[in-house]
């Protein structure tokens, strides 16, 4: 078996995200893997004729600074394990953001969380994580939080 020494755990900073966090960051700390904290903001590509804002430029930079003040906090919170924690934001689409930083981290695993979203919902905005899981160049261990 392969050796995980990093771990890229995707956060949405969601109601949820807590439980993702904590069984992550357990099981990275007990295989001695360093925690790569990762959020993506959305880069509403394809939204800019259904949504009306001023500049789509404009919020994503703001999405942004305020999704790293929080990224700072979460890696503040978690700087106790072991092989070290550190964190990351980007715009862009989340799944293919996603697995392009694992593979440029050349990352040993992605932990990742499910919303449980199924029928239309399912359809119409599809899964992050079963895009990520099909597309990753590492395993991939889903965690359903709602369970």
């Amino acid at each position: 078996m392969a050796e995980i020494k990093k771990v890229v755990v995707p956060v949405d900073f969601s109601s949820t995200m807590d439980k993702i966090v904590d069984y992550a960051t357990s099981v990275a700390d007990k295989l001695g893997a360093h925690v790569i904290f990762f959020h993506v903001v959305n880069d509403f590509q394809g939204y800019d004729m259904l949504l009306v804002h001023p500049s789509f430029a404009e919020m994503s930079k703001e999405l942004k600074e305020k999704s790293e003040q929080r990224m700072a906090g979460l890696v503040e919170d978690y700087k106790h394990l072991k092989a070290g924690v550190s964190g990351k934001v980007t715009v862009g689409d989340a799944a293919e953001e996603i697995v392009n930083f694992a593979e440029k981290e050349k990352a040993d695993m992605i932990i990742i969380g499910t919303h449980g979203v199924k029928g239309l919902e399912k359809i119409l905005m599809g899964s992050t994580a079963e895009k990520v899981v099909k597309k990753a160049p590492c395993p991939v261990l889903t965690f359903n939080p709602f369970k």
